[in-house]
């Protein structure tokens, strides 16, 4: 494998994984002013990745933004990156951030001075320069209507994915639906009776968009039927030998 795979097969970094969570999330929840209140469909994302809050004329966070001495109180924000398809633990990653709110025009403009990023392997703190600067996946605003596409009209070719998988990691599986995709590659989930595990399947090249990823699928399912008709041991040596 080369170095330039290497480097893009892991996944997305933490900064894109922030900013893609940030750009699709559909609810906000906001702790401030020793008040908790969450907002559905009110918030949108500057460039910068500065969140603007739209809020009711009569809310309390206004009204403590508006009072607040600079017009700066202390807030933390909370995103949930939700798996379109249904799974066990459907929480993907939660994303915090920590700063204050400074009213503007009809919004409130949320700015940031701790971001915090929570997934399956534990919790990382953003570079506050990296996550303004980081740009979110091409496809995520596309991943719930291509994850719940392939599970619900596709699920031969979910199957024919699991050729893919180790047999180890399939042990005991009683289902395996789509959890994830980025423009780097596809997250099964492997389901087991009391639970669960991912696995991921790189894709060779980085995809831009929807064309390109509808290539990248192509190819993992052409690897995916090759395998089915090739024995484990020898599909490991095929393996081994391209390291």
């Amino acid at each position: 494998m080369g170095d330039e795979q290497a480097a893009w097969a892991a996944g997305p970094g933490a900064a894109e994984q922030a900013r893609s969570l940030l750009a699709v999330a559909w609810s906000c929840m906001v702790t401030a002013d020793g008040g908790r209140e969450e907002y559905v469909g009110a918030h949108a994302v500057a460039d910068d990745g500065r969140v603007l809050l739209h809020v009711p004329e009569d809310s309390a966070l206004l009204t403590a933004a508006i009072c607040a001495p600079r017009g700066e109180p202390s807030a933390v924000l909370e995103f949930a990156d939700v798996a379109p398809v249904p799974v066990r633990g459907r929480i993907r990653a939660r994303l915090w951030m920590a700063g204050w709110f400074t009213p503007k025009d009809e919004h409130l403009v949320f700015q940031p001075t701790r971001v915090v990023l929570r997934r399956p392997s534990g919790a990382v703190v953003v570079d506050l320069d990296e996550f303004a600067a980081a740009q979110p996946d091409p496809l995520a605003g596309a991943e719930a209507t291509l994850l719940t596409h392939l599970a619900d009209a596709h699920p031969d070719a979910v199957e024919r994915l699991t050729r893919l998988v180790e047999p180890e990691s399939l042990h005991a599986a009683t289902r395996v639906q789509p959890l994830a995709v980025d423009r780097h590659g596809l997250t099964l989930r492997i389901e087991r009776t009391r639970a669960h595990g991912d696995v991921r399947l790189a894709f060779h090249a980085p995809a831009d968009d929807v064309a390109q990823l509808t290539e990248r699928m192509h190819v993992l399912l052409a690897r995916a039927s090759a395998a089915a008709s090739c024995p484990r041991t020898l599909q490991r040596q095929r393996a081994d030998g391209d390291r």
